[in-house]
């Protein structure tokens, strides 16, 4: 077993492919990558949080105040109109001739004299920057209607002392109990289990499906089959080298996120996030990997059968790539909201690693459902490596 072992792996390390996605891919391309989408989005955000929204305002006379503080805030920009129709606005806002409609009723002043609510309306298209601009109208709404309901309450000879008490009878202090680490790895755990896991996947892939179909292809399977090794011994020999390709391909990736992170973080000052990956313990760390093995010997053993079943390289990879698609739902589910780890997610394959992994980043693990789930994923494993074993012994499978 070891003998192939040694020899699948030299020759995988002969092969400039193998060393691409292995080593390459990980250490410049994958931050690369990652580092340009960070960029975009955040130059995106800031370009959108930023820009200037065309507003028309009808009836701006009946609320005078209101209209100098839009007039005077920095993301909006007013534009003469004579349109007064919601119609005619909307149709305007769909032919780009501003962004928002604000509609004040032309009664508004006499109603505020009344102590009677009046209704504004405000048109948008939904497709557009809209979360933004909402979120500044709001603002300046809400400030604007304090004012209102103070000098309404003042009108009425309501106690000055007591105003703040009755227009806001409850106010809201935080303290939160959570820790600086416990808060970050409730945001990002599962995003690192969402890289980490795919990509346990993704090094395990190119070797397996070279050490299956690829020696189908190039006619070297019968020689090896002939050689004085037991099936067993070189279907084992053959997962293990999958297998060392798969977690070598996740840690070097890991490696390069952590000293790429480390670098970016302390040029931006990020100090809080140092701080708090600084607390993750080696003993953690050893556990994170101790739960990518047995997954990783999952994937290893179901693509080395995907690739020993497939006639080709091409079919091999077009059996693969629905195993992509599958993985990921789990992984998605363990990102969702309200999904904790009990003893009904440590059960679900996928699911229960990742959100392992979220826990001991926040470092609020469970012990015992961590064995939970080493256990479960292991004789999940040996299912797989069994039934890799059984299909390469297959002669209609073999020589398909």
């Amino acid at each position: 077993m070891w003998q192939v072992y040694f020899k699948e792996l030299t020759e995988l390390m002969r092969d400039k492919k193998t060393l691409i996605f292995v080593i390459l891919l990980p250490i410049f391309i994958f931050p690369v990558i990652f580092g340009v989408m960070g960029l975009v989005l955040s130059s995106t955000t800031n370009k959108a949080m930023n820009a200037e929204h065309r507003y028309v305002i009808v009836n701006a006379e009946q609320a005078p105040e209101f209209t100098e503080a839009l007039f005077y805030h920095k993301n909006f920009k007013k534009v003469d109109s004579d349109l007064v129709e919601q119609d005619d606005l909307a149709q305007a806002i769909r032919d780009d001739k501003f962004d928002v409609a604000i509609v004040i009723p032309a009664d508004f002043a006499s109603k505020l004299q009344q102590v009677e609510q009046a209704t504004w309306q405000i048109i948008y298209n939904q497709s557009s920057q809209f979360d933004f601009m909402y979120r500044y109208f709001n603002e300046l709404l809400t400030d604007y209607n304090e004012k209102l309901q103070r000098e309404s309450l003042t009108k009425l000879n309501v106690d000055p002392v007591k105003l703040a008490a009755i227009i806001k009878p409850v106010a809201i202090e935080r303290q939160d109990t959570a820790a600086k680490r416990e808060n970050i790895g409730e945001k990002f755990g599962a995003l690192i289990a969402y890289i980490l896991i795919p990509l346990c996947l993704l090094g395990a892939s190119y070797p397996a499906i070279d050490m299956g179909a690829g020696e189908k292809e190039r006619g070297t399977l019968e020689t090896l089959l002939i050689c004085p090794i037991s099936r067993v011994s070189i279907v084992l020999g053959k997962f293990f080298t999958v297998l060392t390709t798969g977690l070598a391909g996740a840690l070097i990736t890991v490696a390069s996120f952590g000293i790429w992170g480390a670098i970016i973080g302390s040029l931006a000052g990020m100090s809080v996030v140092e701080e708090a990956m600084s607390a993750i313990s080696i003993t953690e760390l050893v556990l994170i990997f101790s739960l990518l093995l047995p997954i990783s010997a999952v994937f290893a053993a179901i693509l080395l059968a995907i690739s020993i079943y497939a006639r080709t390289f091409k079919e091999a990879q077009n059996y693969i790539s629905p195993l992509t698609i599958i993985m990921f739902v789990p992984l998605v589910a363990a990102m969702m909201p309200g999904i904790e780890l009990n003893a009904k997610t440590a059960l679900i394959p996928i699911m229960n690693v990742a959100l392992a992994i979220k826990e001991l980043i926040k470092g609020t693990a469970d012990y015992w459902m961590l064995a939970l789930i080493f256990g479960s994923t292991i004789a999940l494993a040996g299912i797989a490596i069994g039934f890799c074993v059984h299909w390469f012994q297959q002669e209609k499978v073999l020589f398909r």
